[in-house]
């Protein structure tokens, strides 16, 4: 493998995410869910202006009814089974039409932390780094594991954005951290060990906040998150057009959205269908 082409590679992933975040004033967006993994979506998303998406396999499970599955919280329980080819042809797609400046992160098997055991194979690495994916997304639960991700994620020019986690919440998405305290000490260790975009998971997945607020104990835990690194940072999970402007007065960089998205396309889908049946 050549150090200085994946390193080269690295740092233009680097310059798409800054580049985002000083054209939207210090908070963008990564698009994900159906935007992520539905190209034409995906298209119509960065022509609005997001310049970050995000494919991953849950969601590519739900859009692919995979074992029949029609919600997301149930698409968590099987993405595992999701083939690592469908995940290459998915971010091949989408790259293929919005075009190279768009930052790509792909959510694949093994990049969670799986109900059952995926090793991320390196050809792995290498295939999503040649179907024209910036980084992976990333949900481990421990700091080990995701060591091992990082170094060769970043041997084959990729970035990592990975998570911190509530002990408690529904579905295990990152490291756990139960206070703001262990949020801070956590960040750190990661950005340590080279992650080079930190997110936060709110535990409001698929759920939403109260409009225009945030619980305050998610509030400091974002804060403690953004104080402690020097990293991009990110935050997830049941962030809508009622409540985004309270995660911007956070100070973190990234705002992901995808169920308050999809929610809308299936909804605006439902309400033209009536119009032509009625």
């Amino acid at each position: 493998m050549f150090i200085a082409d994946m390193e080269k590679k690295r740092l233009n992933g680097i310059k798409k995410i800054k580049d985002a975040i000083k054209l939207h004033n210090g908070t963008t967006l990564l698009s994900t869910g159906i935007t992520g993994d539905d190209a034409r979506l995906a298209k119509a998303v960065v022509d609005a202006g997001v310049k970050l998406l995000e494919p991953n396999h849950p969601a590519v499970a739900l859009a692919r009814g995979l074992k029949g599955v029609t919600t997301m919280h149930n698409a968590e329980q099987i993405r595992h089974e999701v083939p690592i080819q469908e995940m290459i042809n998915v971010t091949r797609g989408v790259r293929n039409v919005v075009g190279n400046d768009i930052y790509i992160t792909v959510g694949i098997p093994g990049g969670f932390c799986e109900l059952v055991p995926i090793e991320i194979q390196d050809e792995t690495f290498m295939e999503m780094s040649k179907a024209g994916a910036d980084g992976l997304h990333i949900h481990k639960a421990s700091l080990e594991d995701l060591k091992i991700v990082v170094e060769k994620a970043h041997k084959y020019g990729l970035l990592v954005d990975a998570y911190i986690g509530h002990p408690d919440d529904l579905h295990t998405f990152g490291l756990p951290a139960r206070t703001p305290e262990e949020v801070h000490k956590t960040a750190k260790a990661m950005e340590e060990i080279g992650v080079d975009l930190i997110g936060l998971m709110t535990g409001m997945s698929y759920e939403g906040a109260e409009a225009g607020e945030i619980h305050p104990v998610v509030k400091e835990r974002l804060e403690a998150l953004v104080s402690a690194v020097k990293v991009p940072t990110l935050a997830e999970g049941g962030i809508n057009l009622t409540n985004f402007k309270a995660f911007t007065n956070t100070g973190v960089n990234i705002l992901v959205v995808g169920t308050a998205i999809d929610d809308m396309v299936e909804k605006a889908a439902k309400e033209t269908v009536k119009k032509f049946i009625s």
